[in-house]
């Protein structure tokens, strides 16, 4: 099938096109940037622009079978800050996005929304799907309009989607200068011999995904015939000193830890069901955060160090 990959230059993105490519489907990747990490594959077709540049995005939609929707102008931290750049340059860009696709029949849309901010303060854990969405940042909101709009567009329009909420990836190629992910963060911070920082006492639990399991659910879920919502994550619950103690045993360094003040947007515990996918996707997670940390430690050690 012919695949659109918006954003398929970034960390998820790049390992969703290698997924794409090992299946022998044809790939575009629509991004602004190119890799950080890797030179331009071989057999990808590249389209260089911003998500707003809605004469481009029109045409690299021509002929294409599905949409991966991974574009996020804004991050959770930052969003609050100018929410209206958050709803324009995520929510109406996507509305034309949804208005291109009917236009042009593409059959199916996948979009990632967050398996995180998008609950909010969950009530019972582990969160599945049908629990109610309450987010604490313009990130969260943008994410749910999303949301909202595609299932609306199905129910309009009948185009097929698949909305993937995914717990916190890691893994090689997530760019720690992002300062999003924050595994790769410390990971990076012990290489430079920096002192790791912690927003907090380190108790807040998070799930977390290695990337290439991430990409292969984002694939099946792609196709899957049905419109549907799924987590996917690992099902389980880490507190960041979890992931400190799995660090210092990997790297046998003992780094320096500053505790900083709290964020008011950080959800104090969650983690995902992922019933849902097991049971439709036939997919579950195949690397265990020690294994998953551990190959990212190597990955980023090799890259900086020789770098």
């Amino acid at each position: 099938m012919n695949t659109l990959v918006l954003g398929g230059n970034g960390f998820i993105g790049s390992h969703l096109v290698d997924k794409l490519l090992k299946e022998k489907h044809d790939v575009t990747v629509f991004d602004r940037n190119k890799e950080f990490f890797r030179e331009s594959l071989k057999g990808v077709k590249y389209i260089y622009a911003d998500f707003g540049n809605r004469q481009e995005l029109s045409n690299a939609l021509k002929n294409i079978d599905v949409v991966f929707h991974l574009i996020s102008t804004t991050l959770p931290k930052t969003s609050n800050e100018d929410p209206i750049f958050d709803v324009s340059s995520n929510v109406l860009e996507t509305l034309h996005l949804l208005n291109e696709c009917v236009r042009l029949k593409i059959p199916k849309i996948v979009f990632l929304s967050s398996g995180g901010v998008v609950y909010g303060i969950p009530k019972v854990l582990p969160i599945d799907e049908n629990c109610i969405a309450n987010p604490l940042c313009s990130y969260g909101i943008t994410k749910q309009t999303i949301e909202k709009y595609i299932i609306l567009y199905n129910y309009l329009y009948g185009i097929n989607y698949s909305i993937i909420r995914p717990a916190n990836a890691y893994g090689e190629r997530q760019n720690p200068a992002n300062n999003q992910g924050i595994i790769s963060v410390l990971i990076k911070n012990i290489i430079d011999k920096k002192p790791v920082q912690i927003w907090g006492d380190g108790k807040v639990i998070r799930d977390y995904v290695w990337v290439k399991d991430l990409s292969a659910g984002i694939y099946s879920a792609a196709l899957n015939q049905n419109s549907e919502i799924f987590n996917l994550g690992s099902g389980l619950g880490y507190t960041i000193k979890d992931i400190l103690e799995i660090l210092k045993e990997i790297t046998e360094i003992n780094f320096e830890i500053k505790y900083q003040p709290s964020r008011n947007f950080d959800v104090p515990a969650i983690y995902l069901d992922i019933s849902k996918a097991k049971q439709i996707l036939r997919w579950e997670p195949t690397v265990s955060l020690r294994e998953g940390i551990e190959s990212s430690w190597k990955y980023f050690n090799n890259f900086y160090r020789c770098d």
